[in-house]
């Protein structure tokens, strides 16, 4: 597996997390293997320590079930959860963002310009890393601090790397950033939010069909 590698950015312990990651989405780590700690440190050139506890995260985002005196195993993909994952994605981020429009700034839309100018240039893996950077400035001045926990923590996980499996996602997604903020610049926060919603679920929609048309 070439593309099983580490990403330059974030720390040892995330990165091996996203390199598994996307072995397991992309199927190159099928339902069932085994995934052996000293073997996938090997591989990535790391200690087992960061292998360990990306394991725990992949179990937490149900990818990956750790049995005790067998090991890790990697799980059916479940993409009831994942619709859910979107679901919940869209209906929250779409609050978020009607509660931080009364508090963003022109240097706001100035830079969330500037993030979808970066994106139409990047790399595949740039493009993950200015993604995330602009749905995070997007929501930024959400003065609600749980519902922005909430957020977080459903974007842990797959919700990251979509971009780099899904053909044509960087173009779609750059174009849906494009139209929310230009619906902010007009004034228009319920159609931003509504454009948002719409840009979460879909992808969420997209990156189904990719998992079940790699498992026929």
């Amino acid at each position: 597996m070439e593309n099983f590698q580490l990403e330059n950015k974030d720390s040892i312990e995330t990165k091996a997390c996203n390199a598994i990651r996307k072995a397991i989405l992309s199927g190159d780590f099928p339902p069932g293997k085994k995934l052996v700690q000293e073997q996938l440190a090997r591989q990535l050139d790391i200690s087992r320590m960061p292998i360990r506890e990306a394991l725990k995260q992949l179990e937490i985002e149900g990818l990956v079930k750790i049995e005790p005196y067998r090991g890790a195993f990697v799980n059916e993909l479940d993409t009831e959860a994942i619709h859910e994952n979107y679901a919940l994605r869209s209906e929250l981020e779409k609050m978020a963002l009607q509660k931080a429009y009364p508090f963003m700034s022109a240097k706001d839309l100035a830079d969330l310009d500037a993030l979808i100018q970066k994106m139409d240039q990047a790399s595949h893996e740039d493009f993950v890393q200015t993604n995330i950077d602009f749905h995070y400035l997007l929501l930024k001045r959400c003065p609600w601090k749980r519902l922005s926990t909430f957020i977080q923590v459903l974007w842990n996980g797959y919700s990251q790397q979509t971009p780099e499996f899904l053909h044509g996602q960087i173009e779609k997604s750059n174009e849906d950033h494009k139209q929310i903020v230009q619906a902010l610049k007009n004034d228009e926060p319920e159609r931003a939010a509504y454009l948002l919603h719409d840009h979460i679920l879909n992808t969420g929609k997209r990156l189904i069909a990719f998992i079940k048309a790699k498992n026929d």
